[in-house]
């Protein structure tokens, strides 16, 4: 099969000639879509660069004059977005844009069990990137945390659930979907900064404006985890940052 792909994507670049699109030869996709295989070094090289230009506008206005040390996403259900806040060299945190969640099922409230369609809440970091998603491009959270695990140990829920990601298209159960344009974004550019240096913030209400609460009966240790989260929040702080999207 790699032979034949091989021969394919020799025979498209020789009809071709020097086509290209954004730095990568213009056969570079059907040769992936045959072969089937690409490592985060081929995302990075393929979409890096147009990236880049997408970025470009939100890092200027942050102030942000080289790569973040370090990124925090805060994903806001009821509100239906993602926003990337990045830490610059002094430690400050500064808000670069909001993605809008396309798809993200369940409701308000923390994820229990596999099968609940609830995308979970609470502070996660980012465990893994795969260059491979059928959602084009996806991120993997460290869904089920030792919080999840501490309190699903206590109440005997043996299959709190897993495989949450941030990923592409705008189909989901239990993921946050951003749509394929904003993964490559996303995915580029938190592969740069590092994985272990990311974190992972989802709530169902943005804490900064009130205080979270969910209008149906919760877990007990509901209030802990919106402790939790909310101490969380306190570090982004919102100085304009909806003009600057």
């Amino acid at each position: 099969m790699l032979y034949i792909a091989i021969l394919i994507s020799f025979f498209i670049s020789s009809s071709v000639g020097a086509s290209f699109y954004f730095g990568k030869p213009v056969w570079y996709s059907y040769y992936i879509s045959v072969v089937g295989v690409r490592t985060v070094k081929d995302v990075i090289d393929h979409y890096q660069e147009d990236v880049q230009g997408r970025l470009k506008p939100y890092l200027d206005r942050a102030g942000f004059k080289e790569l973040p040390t370090a990124l925090t996403l805060l994903g806001i259900k009821n509100e239906k977005k993602l926003e990337l806040w990045g830490q610059n060299l002094a430690g400050e945190w500064l808000f670069i844009r909001n993605f809008p969640v396309l798809a993200a099922s369940g409701k308000a409230g923390p994820k229990l069990r596999e099968g609940d369609k609830q995308v979970p809440e609470g502070v996660y970091k980012v465990v893994g990137f795969n260059p491979n998603s059928r959602f084009h491009l996806s991120m993997k959270i460290n869904y089920p945390n030792s919080f999840d695990l501490k309190y699903a140990k206590l109440e005997g829920r043996h299959r709190p659930g897993g495989n949450i990601f941030i990923h592409g298209k705008a189909a989901s159960i239990g993921c946050l979907a951003i749509g394929d344009r904003a993964i490559e974004e996303l995915f580029v550019l938190s592969a740069l900064v590092g994985k272990e240096n990311i974190r992972v913030i989802i709530a169902p209400s943005d804490p900064r404006k009130s205080q979270l609460k969910v209008n149906r009966p919760l877990p007990w240790w509901t209030n802990k985890l919106y402790q939790q989260i909310s101490t969380e929040f306190t570090e982004f702080v919102p100085q304009a940052y909806i003009a600057l999207d």
